[in-house]
């Protein structure tokens, strides 16, 4: 089995493992989570169409890999509900630094909900290039995030 080490910045911090989910486009939090939200979907099932990496896959209890989040300033906020409705990913790792919509986001859910994820930024673009869709990955409290193949 192979493996590769890849050290973060924490930023909502916790110990977690999940099968990875890759996005190697923009995560439309919004588009991604209108239907899920609407229909109670507890997989959370991604509705965007347009990031054929996630469309129709379930985002709920996965390592959501990505380079950013995009859309609207509503992101946030569906991303906490989200979590609250316990269809939000384990955890996100990001390979670039977090924008502001994800970490309101990771905010309100790690303080409004009982369904926090853990949240892992800078991981570079040698991360996103590396990981693959139904990989075992592992984060450690310190932001090391372990890649096996």
């Amino acid at each position: 089995m192979a493996e590769k080490t890849f050290a973060g910045h924490p930023v909502i911090a916790g110990a977690v493992r999940a099968k990875a989910l890759v996005s190697h486009g923009g995560f439309n939090t919004l588009a991604s989570y209108q239907q899920p939200l609407l229909l109670k979907d507890a997989k959370g099932t991604c509705s965007d169409q347009n990031n054929p990496d996630l469309y129709k896959k379930p985002l709920a209890g996965t390592a959501l890999c990505l380079p950013q989040t995009i859309g609207s300033t509503t992101g946030g906020m569906v991303l906490m509900c989200a979590c609250d409705n316990g269809a939000g990913p384990a955890c996100m790792l990001f390979s670039k630094p977090i924008d502001s919509l994800a970490a309101a986001g990771a905010i309100l859910a790690e303080n409004w909900t009982d369904h926090p994820m853990v949240v892992v930024d800078r991981l570079g673009d040698d991360f996103l290039a590396y990981v693959r869709t139904g990989m075992d990955v592992e984060v450690a409290e310190d932001g090391t995030v372990t890649v096996r193949s």
